[in-house]
C-alpha cells in the first residue's frame, strides 16, 4: 500500500463512525463493488450498504464520498460523491448510487465522478498495480446545503465542503487486479 493520506492535509474534525454490511473496514470490495462499466469481469458497480452513528452535535447535513488515492493519475480517482443529504438520515442502502440515484434520500444529488457520471463506478485498478485503497467517507456538515451545482466536480465539493465539516467517518476498502 501507498503511504499518502488523502486527510494529512485537510483540517482536523471530529470523528464518528461508518459501517457497512457490504464490505468491512480494511477488507477488499466484493466483485458487486467493481466496476462492470470499466470492464471488470463481473463488475457491477454497486455501491455499498452505508451506516452511520455518533456525529457531532449540529450536524445539519452529510456528505459521502469514495475516493481512491492511489490511482495511477497524480491526483487519484472519485468514484462517488453525494451532497445534500438530510441530518435526519444515517443510512444508504446497497446500491443507491445507481444512474437513478433511488436510493438516495429527498434532497440528496450525486455529481459526477471521474468518469464523469454521476453515479457510483466500481473500483477497477490497473493489472499489476498493486493495491488501492477506497476511502468511504461520510462527512458531517454545519449547512443544511452545501451549494454546489448538481455538474460540480468531487473536488470542488471538497474545497467548498473545508469550512464546513464538523466531523468526518472513515471506512476504507481495498482491491487489486492481478498482474
Amino acid at each position: 500500500m501507498r503511504s499518502n493520506d488523502p486527510f494529512a492535509r485537510l483540517p482536523e474534525a471530529a470523528s464518528f463512525t461508518v459501517v457497512s454490511s457490504t464490505v468491512a473496514d480494511g477488507a477488499a470490495w466484493s466483485i458487486e463493488q467493481y466496476s462492470g462499466l470499466s470492464g471488470v469481469p463481473g463488475g457491477k458497480d454497486l455501491s455499498p450498504q452505508l451506516s452511520w452513528s455518533g456525529a457531532p452535535a449540529g450536524t445539519r447535513s452529510y456528505a459521502v464520498t469514495v475516493y481512491d488515492p492511489d490511482a495511477p493519475t497524480g491526483s487519484g480517482f472519485w468514484h462517488w460523491a453525494v451532497a445534500d443529504i438530510p441530518a435526519t438520515v444515517t443510512e444508504l442502502p446497497e446500491g443507491a448510487g445507481d444512474d437513478t440515484g433511488s436510493g438516495l434520500p429527498e434532497g440528496a444529488f450525486q455529481l459526477p465522478n471521474d468518469a464523469r457520471a454521476a453515479r457510483f463506478i466500481g473500483a477497477a485498478p490497473p493489472a499489476g498495480h498493486g493495491p488501492h485503497r477506497y476511502f468511504v467517507v461520510v462527512h458531517a456538515l454545519d449547512v443544511d446545503t452545501i451549494g454546489v451545482p448538481a455538474d460540480a466536480t468531487p473536488a470542488a465539493l471538497g474545497f467548498t465542503m473545508a469550512g464546513h465539516i464538523l466531523g468526518r467517518a472513515v471506512l476504507t476498502a481495498t482491491a487489486e487486479t492481478p498482474a
